[in-house]
């Protein structure tokens, strides 16, 4: 086996790659990046739960495979000089050139590497790269992380007529988007739910261009082709919250605020709290103006954001972080709030176009004196 290959681009296919290599694993093939020359040069990462492949142009000049040390052979040609790496191994002793740098490793057996697993296809769709990306970046911070009910340790696609729907929740919020895709194909409409770790990791795939990423259901596995990078995990299986009955949108109470200006008063509130010192924020919702306070052992504070429309003096209380992260992803300037009751969930949603994404975070009950 052996290659010659830029260091720029070799270094960018470890780096991902690597982020599906299990640190530690009972298999020490795991522990390693798979590398295999044909036509061209191609790098798997897998960990048993995702797995992502990588093709990167080089100049082969004799084929084979052979599994490498991920953290090692990422760290040599991390620090190599930026020049032309050649890449030669006799049996699974390896050479590694760049300009005047040299090493010689060890590498394992490709056999004890585990297949990626095969997606037995029933329906795709194609969407651009940053939409995907965008999408999972404002809806991944609901993913549940607790394993008492892992289907909501993922994230729901739902798709049908109206394009792709993106739904997370973890029992204090739930997170929704929705885009146009390019194309679909398959049943009329169809859903699965993918794991956040995997989501995690298709949001880095993913570039900021308009680039279509195809997303292929399996039967038991769901497959993202961004490029020249595929990435294969398991889905999740249970029922996913029915969540369309979860959603009240029946509010009595419509107010609409600056997205910016809003988060900023509840950071400023939010200086009081901190991991060990938690407390609800304190919300009045008054004629065109949100007043917000919160008090723990080190202090209190108090801040007031303009909004149109009025509250009826409604108070009720929240988890800040909840808040924030969800005006922190929602993509819009203005936002509109809908409350019914002190009880009831807050729903954020644009406040103009078309409703392309929705928030909602459960309250929390204040107690006196909060």
């Amino acid at each position: 086996m052996k290659f010659s290959c830029e260091k720029a681009l070799l270094q960018a296919a470890i780096s991902t790659t690597s982020r599906a290599v299990s640190p530690k694993s009972s298999i020490p093939a795991l522990e390693g990046i798979l590398l295999e020359a044909d036509q061209n040069l191609k790098l798997t990462g897998y960990n048993l739960e995702t797995g992502i492949r990588t093709s990167v142009p080089a100049d082969i000049e004799s084929g084979g495979s052979l599994v490498l040390s991920a953290r090692l052979f990422g760290e040599i040609v991390r620090k190599l000089p930026d020049d032309l790496v050649i890449f030669s191994a006799t049996n699974y002793m390896v050479n590694i050139k760049c300009g005047m740098s040299e090493f010689n490793i060890l590498g394992t057996d490709p056999e004890e590497f585990p297949e990626l697993p095969t997606v037995e296809y029933q329906n795709s769709l194609t969407i651009q790269q940053n939409k995907l990306k965008s999408m999972i970046s404002q809806t991944i911070f609901a993913v549940s992380d607790n394993e008492s009910r892992p289907i909501h340790t993922g994230a729901l696609f739902e798709v049908n007529a109206g394009g792709l729907t993106m739904v997370a929740v973890d029992g204090f919020r739930l997170a929704l988007r929705r885009e146009a895709v390019l194309g679909k194909e398959g049943s009329e409409s169809f859903s699965f739910v993918v794991p956040g770790a995997a989501l995690s990791e298709v949001e880095k795939i993913c570039g900021p261009v308009e680039e279509p990423a195809a997303v292929t259901q399996g039967a038991k596995h769901v497959m993202f082709k961004v490029g020249s990078t595929i990435l294969v995990s398991r889905r999740l299986e249970g029922e996913f919250l029915a969540y369309r009955q979860a959603i009240p949108r029946n509010n009595s109470i419509h107010v609409t605020a600056d997205t910016r200006s809003l988060l900023a008063s509840i950071d400023r509130v939010s200086l009081m709290i901190n991991e060990k010192l938690k407390s609800p924020l304190h919300c009045i919702f008054d004629d065109n103006v949100l007043k917000i306070r919160t008090k723990t052992a080190i202090g209190d504070a108090a801040d007031q954001c303009p909004i149109e429309g009025t509250g009826n003096g409604l108070e009720i209380g929240f988890n800040n972080r909840y808040l924030m992260d969800a005006l922190k992803a929602a993509p819009a300037d203005r936002v509109r709030l809908e409350l019914t009751t002190s009880v009831s969930p807050c729903v954020i949603l644009p406040a103009e176009g078309d409703e392309n994404f929705l928030y909602m975070v459960l309250p929390v009950r204040l107690k006196a004196g909060e």
